[in-house]
């Protein structure tokens, strides 16, 4: 849809993992690496643990395109919420054979066979678990069998689980206590930091084009990264949907507004100080509306009116940048600050108050909910500051 319009070769925030716009932060690195490591090692169980969206699917498929195919033997669950039973006879058909039996014991037998019959033949047999935390615990329970399944020396098949922070509660049941003191390797992926945040945009931007273009300003991309709290997935949808909403518009640019409207549109909250500021440009279109509908009336008046004149309105939606008061509670002004141009919170605490410390700026980051960070306020917003009457 909007290729073209912002030079790109192809769309750098689709959804879908994709391992060519593969990013490594360190805690990818570490769970790639621990995977690599538990698998070549034949080292059993392997643990993955993240949230929704930070990526491990992804790296789950990053691993199978790096690895050697004629070495590997992969079985992959995409559904985990299956029967032991079931999960064994999907194994039978990806290692193309048929169970000889229904029964849970003779089925594991025969596996066993088989597994070493792929261990002669130098192939490694990898059973990837997606979503693991949607797994029976009956199922959990029993596939702790599979790991008796191994030479004198080495596992005949490697079980990686990718799941959900839930699933290390799961393991904590008295059940399944075994199969939690198997898991040789574990490895969790958080989210990105702010710069990682910054740093996985811009290279999924210049993986999809010849050259990184210039498309998102620097406060869309920081908004972005706040919003999302370091989820790609999340990541993800915000550029994709600002990048369709700049194209609708005709903008080149996907500037701070853009962004702040596709997070009204999936429902994220939007900060305090910029819902102040809609609702000021509301306001002053009603009164300019009020006060041209006025004057048009005049003009079909059969005679002057002089007892009524129209008040005076203001008609402009630029505020002056000295302090004004919004509101009183009790004995505290609420007095607002326009930020200008290179201006700075700590700045802006100095000149209302005559100082500046740390109990200070928490005081104003609680009256304004809307800023995470004191080293970023953006130019336009409106601050307020509690002020004790007589100060």
């Amino acid at each position: 849809m909007y290729l073209n319009f912002f030079n790109l070769k192809k769309e750098p925030f689709q959804i879908t993992p994709d391992p060519s716009f593969l990013y490594l932060s360190p805690g990818h690195k570490e769970a790639l690496a621990s995977i690599i490591y538990g698998v070549e090692k034949k080292k059993g169980f392997i643990l993955i643990i993240g949230a929704v969206g930070v990526g491990k699917t992804t790296i789950l498929r990053a691993y199978l395109e790096k690895t050697e195919k004629d070495k590997l033997t992969k079985i992959y669950v995409f559904n985990a919420n299956i029967s032991y039973s079931s999960l064994l006879k999907q194994i039978f058909r990806e290692l193309g054979i048929a169970p000889q039996s229904n029964e849970i014991c003779e089925m594991v037998n025969q596996l066993h066979h088989a597994l070493i019959n792929e261990y002669r033949e130098g192939r490694n047999v990898l059973l990837l678990i997606d979503e693991a935390q949607n797994m029976p615990i009956d199922t959990l329970e029993n596939l702790r069998m599979l790991s008796n399944l191994e030479t004198a020396t080495e596992k005949l098949i490697q079980i990686v689980f990718s799941a959900q922070p839930e699933f290390e509660k799961t393991l904590n049941l008295e059940e399944l206590k075994q199969l939690k003191q198997r898991i040789a390797v574990k490895a969790v992926i958080l989210p990105l930091t702010r710069q990682e945040g910054l740093t996985y945009i811009h290279h999924r931007l210049s993986t999809a084009a010849d050259k990184e273009p210039v498309i998102f300003t620097g406060y869309a991309l920081k908004e972005i990264v706040r919003v999302a709290k370091g989820i790609p997935r999340i990541i993800n949808v915000l550029c994709d949907n600002s990048l369709i909403t700049a194209f609708g518009y005709g903008k080149k640019k996907v500037d701070i507004r853009v962004v702040r409207e596709i997070t009204r549109d999936f429902g994220i909250k939007i900060p305090f100080y910029a819902r102040w500021r809609l609702t000021l440009l509301v306001g002053v279109l009603l009164a300019m509306a009020a006060y041209w509908g006025f004057q048009i009336a005049l003009l079909f008046q059969a005679k002057p009116i002089v007892a009524l004149q129209p008040a005076k309105i203001p008609v402009r939606a630029e505020i002056p940048p000295e302090p004004e008061q919004k509101d009183a509670v009790g004995d505290t002004v609420l007095v607002q600050r326009r930020v200008e141009k290179g201006d700075t919170l700590a700045e802006l605490i100095k000149d209302v108050y005559g100082y500046v410390d740390s109990k200070t700026i928490r005081m104003v980051k609680k009256a304004n909910p809307g800023i995470d960070d004191e080293n970023l306020i953006i130019e336009g917003d409106r601050i307020v500051f509690p002020v004790k009457r007589g100060d």
